[in-house]
């Protein structure tokens, strides 16, 4: 046993536990950005996030308006929520941007992705992996005699279990979508 005990209930600090207190928590926020749907306004979006130094963890975009020529930009990222202010507002300040919504701040969303896994394998790997994709609701998209496409969606929680399953079966590569997501309710 050590000579120097710390009484019970008695936290210790260290000249290396340098973490500062008071600082904000880095939370991850969905946001989605309707935009004009011309060319080069997804890379001012993005250049806003490059720029600056802020992290985008999904993108995913696509037209949602034919008539009103509108996109929807879906962007997770990550920060202390004064960063993720700024991000909204500096989001809002550029011309071809309509509105920003916060889906993680505004309150209850639903957020689905959808990816693609190709897992390799033969005998009880390739069983295996058939009932985990059943227990997962994925689909068998292609099959070969010696591996599957499985077609899987869900939230990214979802998407990163299911590939932890399939690393050890013979994961050979995966493309996931991003992020598509909206508010829950009547507005």
């Amino acid at each position: 046993m050590s000579a120097l005990k710390l009484k019970k209930g008695a936290s210790s600090h260290s000249a290396y536990d340098l973490k500062d207190p008071h600082a904000e928590a880095i939370e991850r926020h969905t946001l989605a950005v309707i935009v004009d749907n011309e060319a080069g306004v997804l890379a001012r979006v993005i250049g806003l996030f490059s720029g600056r130094g802020y992290n985008i963890e999904s993108l995913t975009v696509a037209e949602v308006d034919h008539e009103g020529h509108t996109s929807r930009i879906t962007v997770v990222t990550t920060g202390t929520p004064s960063v993720i202010d700024q991000i909204k507002a500096q989001l809002g300040r550029i011309v071809p941007v309509h509105e920003v919504h916060d889906l993680t701040a505004e309150g209850p969303s639903v957020e689905r992705e959808l990816a693609l896994f190709k897992v390799s394998g033969t005998g009880d790997k390739r069983v295996e992996a058939l009932r985990l994709a059943d227990i997962f609701r994925a689909n068998v998209v292609d099959s070969t005699l010696g591996s599957f496409v499985f077609e899987i969606t869900g939230t990214p929680e979802k998407i990163d279990a299911f590939a932890d399953l399939m690393r050890p079966l013979g994961l050979v590569e995966v493309a996931r979508t991003g992020v598509a997501g909206l508010a829950r309710g009547a507005n």
